[in-house]
């Protein structure tokens, strides 16, 4: 993911109304007014959130008729995902060779 990217990514997550928009929205398509009923937001500003949501590329927004419906864009998710997972095997690594170092020195 390029660096760009993954910035509108973590300034779009650094807002704790577009992750609970997320939240809301992680289990399938819903639409815009019905998020701004549930986390009792009014409808522009849950539009904006979205906005922002979608240009960092992780919701997806589809129309049904007159309505807007947003989904998370798991794709967007993943990228975001991929720069944390790049830490874990070296930390784990790390934990595994201290534990092993402690078991030894108990041991003896």
């Amino acid at each position: 993911m390029e660096a760009l990217s993954l910035d509108h990514a973590f300034h779009a997550l650094a807002d704790g109304n577009r992750r609970a928009i997320l939240a809301l929205v992680r289990a399938g398509r819903r639409p815009v007014g019905e998020i701004a009923s549930e986390l009792d937001l009014s409808q522009q500003i849950v539009s904006h959130h979205l906005k922002v949501l979608r240009e960092a590329g992780l919701v997806s927004g589809t129309r049904s008729g007159t309505r807007h419906l947003y989904a998370v864009r798991v794709e967007g998710l993943a990228e975001s995902k991929a720069f944390f997972d790049d830490f874990w095997p070296e930390r784990l690594t790390r934990l595994k060779a201290a534990v092993e170092t402690a078991e030894v020195a108990g041991d003896g």
